[in-house]
């Protein structure tokens, strides 16, 4: 029996998911999770096979959710599953080491042949992502997008500020002081070589960023 983890702070959606997955023969959710926190936690308390990993979560990015169970518990399968599009964070996630990238609009019988691909030690890859690393075997690379040199968090920090939030307010989304916040725009921006949040935004727009 697969012992499936779903971390999501979004209760609604750990119950669609859990409906989802219940007629799926061989596979049970055996936990769920609404922060990073508790996700870490349960993993050093049971076993699990797979766990489906929202990139939105209230503690910690789900990438960095990602990083710690592959570094603490490396046989759990990351399958993150998310709102944003593939375009954003699936190369990324599957970079990091995830087992593959799921939209939460999935068909319910591409989860479950996603989530027992993951659990064999294969990965699930959508046409979108064959593509891409298809692509990137070319004899001439493509130019990366200028948020590629991001790292996860400034990432985050680059589409709140993006969509309108002060820095205050991502400070208390992100529970971070409003200084390091400060020092994150800073890096966004030189990194990408912009100079103002009207800048990000627009480049964040133009990149699909904000879908």
């Amino acid at each position: 029996m697969l012992e499936i983890l779903i971390v999501d702070d979004h209760a609604i959606v750990r119950k669609g998911v859990r409906l989802m997955l219940a007629d799926a023969p061989g596979m049970t959710v055996a936990g769920e999770a609404d922060s990073t926190r508790q996700a870490l936690a349960l993993a050093n308390e049971r076993h699990f096979d797979v766990a489906l990993v929202d990139i939105a979560l209230p503690d910690r990015n789900g990438l960095e959710l990602l990083q710690l169970l592959r570094l603490r518990h490396p046989k759990i399968a990351v399958l993150m599953l998310s709102t944003y599009s593939e375009d954003i964070y699936a190369m990324r996630a599957i970079r990091m080491g995830a087992a593959g990238y799921l939209t939460k609009d999935v068909p319910e019988e591409t989860l479950v042949a996603a989530i027992r691909k993951a659990a064999a030690g294969g990965r699930y890859l959508s046409p979108l992502l064959v593509d891409k690393l298809v692509g990137n075997l070319g004899n001439v690379p493509s130019p990366s997008p200028a948020h590629e040199s991001l790292s996860n968090r400034e990432l985050q920090v680059l589409r709140l500020i993006a969509s309108g939030d002060s820095l205050v307010s991502i400070a208390e989304q992100l529970h971070l002081s409003p200084n390091t916040v400060t020092t994150y725009r800073t890096r966004i921006l030189e990194k990408m070589q912009l100079k103002s949040n009207a800048d990000l935004t627009r480049y964040a727009i133009e990149s699909g960023l904000l879908m």
